[in-house]
């Protein structure tokens, strides 16, 4: 790196600090405030007993010398007392400080993860599909907020390490102005040994984020229900154990070899400290012996002295340690500065209440981060207001892509999307996504009670019970919840005690009643039964067009029970519409959509036929298969 490089990094590593320092003060200013108070307090104490000692010494060797007495006595007890006073002030506050640092570290940690999850929700979508943005948020996760208060830490052991120094320092200078001179220069290879280390230990750990990734990602397949069920049946345990202790053995020796570099350094250190003590000992032993200093200034001299060495390697290290917490901090405020690609509009204009016309993209080009091809190019599409679109089509054929773009997840690289001639470009985020309700192919269990699942979709705290047994009957998931242990009060999940699972099926229908709470005037569902039986997909589709009656309704499936209830069918293909019509109008044309649909009705009637096939199983349902083969 070449010396602009360097003095950028330095003065952006300086920046970071009164960040950081800000950080702290906004998330726990009153106990901040305190802190100092104490740090100065905390300072000032060791000079003070220094003093104290040599005037205890002196006092006591004043009584051997002439006998004790009342008054040689009250001589001796009255440093004695203060210097116990002061012992005892010293751990009160050391008690407090514990206390003190306990309310910060908590609030700081509090406050920055805060500021991760408010960064998290409203970076760009298209991060969660990189790599770089995990190694990132692993790295400002797991040493923000110990770095942020360490750094305070450090600052203030530093300011505490420096008051203590300079009272400390005026007493060494009765005895020689050298002195402090000695305690610096003894001290300096200590600073490069801190400075070095860290350094590396920071590069290092930077290094194995992938690494200490992966042991999370097979500790998290070991122990946890996830995986559970298949490691038993494929017998993948001990693989995927190994696989971690594989990577935490690499980890593990690379960190131990670290510390043994630093062995020698640290001991060479240690050895020129002794030295420089020993050998201004000698020094004062000369002059006791030479009858210019006293047993309490000998006294007072070695704790002073050994005192003024240790506070010297206080203020070294401990700018070592800042310099190491503003190598940390770079990751906290680097994702934390992380830009937006999907803006809120500048002028933003209303979105339609109701829709009118419908929804249009017009000559969309779309492509996702790093790939060479576009999930869609040149496409054009109407969603007419009030009715119902179906596309059906393979996978990767573009279908969620639409609903990415609708969403306002990903804005398109070429064209536009439109509500009733408004670009969504120009409609507040939060205003847009307020006015569609969605399921997603894969919605999220919430480990929450059913009626907080359903009503997470809306407001928690202002949803009534009635409005969500309305959308969880629509949804056809009331029947499901009325039979739960306590009914909508039910805890649904397995991580939590006293909770209750729920089917594939049956999680797909509170997710259904879900994104129907909502209300909104455009409704989006992708694959909205493709986890439901063939009689919980009948019972939902009695409800369905209900249910979607008067709203501007999208379905992204593969079933053909499923989209045969849509107004309009667009097949999809490679990122183009290639068949459009309704169910009827589509199976004369004999097409894409009609070959699929042959292919499914006659794969059901071998099904039916006993001399091929055999007699269906009692109680088997010979419907067509519900998968499309588009």
């Amino acid at each position: 790196m070449n010396l602009s490089l360097r003095v950028a990094a330095t003065l952006s590593r300086f920046s970071n600090v009164r960040r950081a320092l800000g950080l702290v003060w906004k998330a726990a200013g009153g106990w901040t405030l305190a802190w100092s108070v104490m740090l100065v307090v905390q300072g000032l104490l060791p000079a003070a007993m220094v003093y104290l000692l040599g005037w205890l010494v002196d006092s006591l060797a004043s009584a051997a010398a002439t006998g004790l007495t009342p008054e040689t006595l009250r001589v001796v007890l009255v440093p004695a007392g203060i210097y116990a006073g002061l012992i005892l002030l010293q751990q009160i506050l050391g008690i407090l400080g514990e206390w003190i640092s306990t309310a910060q570290s908590e609030l700081v940690r509090d406050y920055i993860k805060a500021l991760l999850h408010a960064k998290s929700t409203t970076v760009d979508y298209s991060l969660f599909e990189s790599a770089e943005y995990y190694n990132q948020l692993e790295q400002a996760n797991t040493q923000s907020s110990t770095q942020a208060l360490s750094l305070l830490q450090n600052i203030g052991g530093v300011i505490q390490s420096l008051i203590t120094f300079v009272a400390i320092g005026v007493l060494l200078l009765t005895y020689s102005g050298w002195l402090p001179l000695i305690l610096l220069v003894s001290t300096l290879p200590a600073l490069y040994v801190v400075v070095r280390y860290n350094g590396v230990q920071h590069d290092w750990w930077q290094k194995t984020t992938p690494d200490r990734r992966w042991a999370e990602y097979f500790d998290m397949l070991v122990t946890t229900r996830m995986s559970a069920a298949e490691m038993r049946a494929l017998g993948t345990g001990d693989f995927f154990q190994s696989q971690y202790q594989r990577v935490r053995k690499r980890l593990r020796e690379e960190r131990l070899k670290l510390f043994q570099k630093q062995i020698g350094a640290r001991l060479a250190v240690g050895a020129l400290g002794l030295g420089v003590t020993g050998g201004a000992m000698l020094w004062m032993l000369r002059r006791v012996i030479e009858g210019s200093a006293s047993l309490g200034d000998i006294a007072a001299f070695y704790s002073a002295f050994n005192q003024g060495q240790g506070l010297m390697r206080t203020l070294l290290s401990g700018a070592g340690q800042i310099y190491t917490n503003t190598l940390f901090l770079d990751h906290l405020f680097s994702f934390l500065d992380q830009k937006v690609a999907v803006h809120e509009p500048v002028a933003p204009q209303p979105m339609p209440a109701a829709l009118e016309h419908g929804i249009d993209f017009e000559g969309v080009t779309f492509r996702y981060p790093g790939a060479e091809r576009a999930a869609i190019e040149g496409f054009s599409l109407h969603l007419p207001a009030g009715r119902t679109t179906a596309i059906v089509g393979a996978n990767g054929a573009g279908k969620s892509t639409l609903t990415k773009l609708l969403l306002r997840l990903y804005d398109p690289e070429a064209g536009r999307v439109l509500a009733d001639g408004v670009d969504l470009k120009t409609v507040k985020l939060d205003d847009l996504r307020s006015r569609i309700s969605i399921m997603f192919q894969f919605p999220i269990n919430y480990q929450a009670t059913a009626a907080n699942n359903i009503a997470v979709g809306d407001e928690i705290d202002r949803t009534t019970p009635d409005a969500i047994e309305r959308a969880a009957r629509g949804a056809g998931a009331h029947e499901v919840i009325e039979r739960l242990p306590q009914g909508y009060g039910t805890m649904l999940g397995r991580l939590f005690q006293n909770s209750h699972d729920l089917s594939g099926g049956e999680w797909q229908r509170v997710a259904l009643a879900r994104a129907f709470l909502r209300e909104a005037p455009i409704v989006v569902l992708d694959e909205p039964t493709s986890f439901m039986d063939s009689w919980a997909e009948n019972e939902w589709l009695q409800r369905f067009r209900t249910l979607v009656k008067g709203h501007t309704a999208l379905i992204i499936t593969h079933r053909f029970t499923t989209a045969m209830q849509a107004d309009i069918i667009h097949v999809m293909e490679r990122g183009r519409i290639v068949e459009s019509g309704n169910h009827a109008s589509l199976l004369r044309s004999g097409g894409r959509y009609a070959e699929s649909w042959r292919a499914q009705t006659e794969a059901a009637h071998l099904i039916e036929q006993p001399d091929v096939m055999g007699e269906p199983a009692p109680g088997f349902s010979a419907a067509p298969p519900v998968d499309s083969t588009l």
